[in-house]
C-alpha cells in the first residue's frame, strides 16, 4: 500500500471485496451459535483503547483480522433471533449493501443541487411515510439520526408555529411560559427535548394514564384549563403510539380533538409503534395519525433499516422550513429554487447530512411493501403467542395488555434483584437477551418482538424457560 495515497488499487480493492463477503456470510451463516450478549472483557477492551494507531497503514487484510478477532467478539449479537431487549431488530439483508453504496456516493443531502438522485430518493421515501397516514397534499417530512432527534425538531416547530417571533427573541423575554403536555408513560427524549429547547422541566406536564397505560384525556383537559387560569400558555401536546415499556397506543382521536379545540400542536411519538400501521390487525388503531400536526417514527425499527434511520413526519412542510430556514450570508451554499426538489438543510437543523434515504429505499424496493406488512403482522402474532403462554403459566404474571410486540413479565413476591438476576441467567444461559422494566411499580422484565428472525420455536423456548426458572 503506497504510504501517501487514501487510495485502494484495484488489487486491494478486490480483497477487500472478498473479505467483507467472507465476513458477512460467515456472521450470517453463525448467528444462532453466536453469545446474544457478549464476555465484555475489561482487560482486553482496556488495550483496545489504548493501543495507539500506527504510523504506517497496516492493510487491509489487517483490518479484516481486527474486525473478526478483536470487535467481534466483543459487539452484541443483535440479528439474534432471541435478542429482545429493546425496540430494535436485526437490520434487513440488503441494508448493509445500501450503506457501503452511500459511503462510496457520499452525497450530502443538504442542497438539491450537490445531491439530486438522493434528494428525490428521499422525498419519495417521505411521501410513501406520509402517505401511510393520509396526511395530505401538504405534508411531508425529513429524515433524522433517530426519534429523538425527529421529537425535539417536531417541538421546535410547535414552538415557531406558536410564537413566530421565536427566532428573533426566543424564549428570554418575560412572557407566558410556554406548557407542554405528555404521559407518564412517554419516552425520555419528550422531556429531553423540551429541557434542551428551553422549555425547563418546570412547565412539562405528565399527565397519568389509565389501567391500559393510556395518557387520560380527561386528566390532560383539566391540566390545560388550570395552567391557562395560571398565566401559562399551553402549546404542545405529546402523545405516544407504542409507549416504550407497554406498547400502549395514547386515545389519538380524543386527543387530536382537544387540541383542535385548544388550538395547541398535536405531537405523536410513534417511534416505537406508528409503523404497525403496515398490519391489517393494528392499522385502523394508527390510522388517526393523520390528525397530528406531526409524527416520529423509526425506519432502523420496523423498516429494519441499519441504524440510524428515524423521521419526522409533518402536515404542513411550510411549518417545517419556517422553523428551519435560514437565509445565508454564505454564497457557496446559494442554491436554485426547483419545485421537485428540496433542500432540506432548510427543513431540520443539519447542513451536513448523509444519504439515509437510501437503505430505506433500497429495502422498499428488494423486498416489497408487502413483505414489510408480512413481518409487523408476524412480529404481532409473536408477541401475542408469548402473552398467552405467560398469563397462563403458574408463577408467572402478565404486566399489560399485548397492544402491541412489548410482553412485561413479573414473578410474583420475587424482589428487584431477583428480576435483575433472571434477565442475567437467560443472558448467560444463551435462552435471550431480555431488558429490564418497571410497571405499575413493580420490578419485571420485558421482551419486546421486533425482530425479524424470530420464529414460534424461539418464543417457545423463552416462555417454557421463564416457566422453569419462576417454579424454582
Amino acid at each position: 500500500m503506497d504510504g501517501t495515497s487514501l487510495i485502494l488499487n484495484s488489487a486491494e480493492r478486490t480483497r477487500a471485496a472478498e473479505l467483507l463477503a467472507r465476513f458477512t456470510d460467515s456472521y450470517e451463516n453463525s448467528l444462532t451459535s453466536r453469545p446474544i450478549a457478549p464476555d465484555a472483557d475489561r482487560e482486553t477492551l482496556a488495550k483496545l483503547l489504548a493501543e495507539p494507531f500506527p504510523e504506517e497503514g497496516l492493510g487491509v487484510e489487517a483490518f479484516f483480522a481486527d474486525v473478526v478477532d478483536r470487535l467481534v467478539p466483543y459487539t452484541t449479537t443483535i440479528a439474534h433471533p432471541r435478542f429482545l431487549a429493546y425496540v430494535q431488530g436485526p437490520p434487513n439483508g440488503i441494508g448493509a449493501y445500501a450503506e457501503a453504496i452511500a459511503a462510496v456516493l457520499n452525497q450530502n443531502c443538504n442542497l438539491w443541487q450537490i445531491s439530486p438522485a438522493a434528494n428525490v430518493i428521499e422525498r419519495s421515501v417521505m411521501d410513501w411515510l406520509t402517505g401511510l397516514f393520509a396526511m395530505g397534499p401538504a405534508s411531508g417530512g425529513i429524515l433524522t439520526s433517530g426519534g429523538s432527534g425527529a421529537t425535539k425538531d417536531a417541538i421546535t416547530t410547535a414552538i415557531a408555529n406558536r410564537r413566530p417571533d421565536f427566532r428573533e427573541r426566543g424564549l428570554q423575554e418575560n412572557r407566558a411560559p410556554l406548557v407542554l403536555y405528555t404521559s407518564d408513560e412517554a419516552h425520555r427524549s419528550v422531556v429531553k427535548a423540551a429541557t434542551l429547547l428551553g422549555i425547563g422541566l418546570a412547565n412539562v406536564r405528565a399527565i397519568p394514564t389509565d389501567a391500559h397505560f393510556q395518557l387520560r384525556v380527561d386528566l390532560l383537559t383539566r391540566a390545560i384549563a388550570e395552567d391557562r387560569a395560571a398565566g401559562k400558555e399551553p402549546f404542545c401536546v405529546v402523545a405516544t403510539a407504542g409507549t416504550v415499556t407497554t406498547g400502549s397506543i395514547d386515545p389519538i382521536g380524543p386527543i387530536a380533538d382537544l387540541c383542535e379545540k385548544e388550538n395547541l400542536w398535536l405531537h405523536v411519538d410513534g417511534a416505537y409503534g406508528a409503523l404497525f400501521v403496515l398490519a391489517d390487525s393494528t392499522r385502523d388503531a394508527l390510522l388517526p395519525l393523520s390528525r397530528a400536526d406531526s409524527v416520529t417514527l423509526d425506519p432502523h425499527k420496523l423498516l429494519f433499516a441499519p441504524l440510524e434511520a428515524g423521521a419526522l413526519l409533518v402536515k404542513d412542510m411550510a411549518k417545517l422550513r419556517a422553523a428551519f430556514a435560514f437565509s445565508s450570508s454564505s454564497s457557496y451554499l446559494t442554491a436554485i429554487d426547483d419545485a421537485h426538489l428540496l433542500d432540506y438543510m432548510d427543513h431540520g437543523p443539519q447542513l451536513s447530512r448523509s444519504f439515509k434515504a437510501l437503505k430505506v429505499w433500497a429495502a422498499l424496493r428488494t423486498f416489497g411493501v408487502g413483505t414489510f406488512r408480512s413481518v409487523t403482522e408476524r412480529c404481532l402474532t409473536l408477541a401475542n403467542r408469548l402473552g398467552a403462554h405467560i398469563a397462563a403459566a403458574p408463577g408467572l404474571e402478565l404486566m399489560n395488555p399485548v397492544t402491541l410486540t412489548a410482553v412485561c413479565v413479573r414473578m410474583p413476591g420475587r424482589t428487584a434483584e431477583a428480576h435483575a438476576e433472571l434477565l442475567t441467567r437467560l443472558h448467560e444461559e444463551g435462552t435471550a437477551m431480555l431488558g429490564p422494566a418497571k410497571v405499575n411499580g413493580q420490578p419485571c422484565v420485558r421482551a419486546c418482538v421486533t425482530n425479524h428472525r424470530t420464529t414460534e420455536a424461539d418464543i417457545d423456548l423463552l416462555a417454557n424457560r421463564l416457566t422453569a426458572l419462576a417454579a424454582l
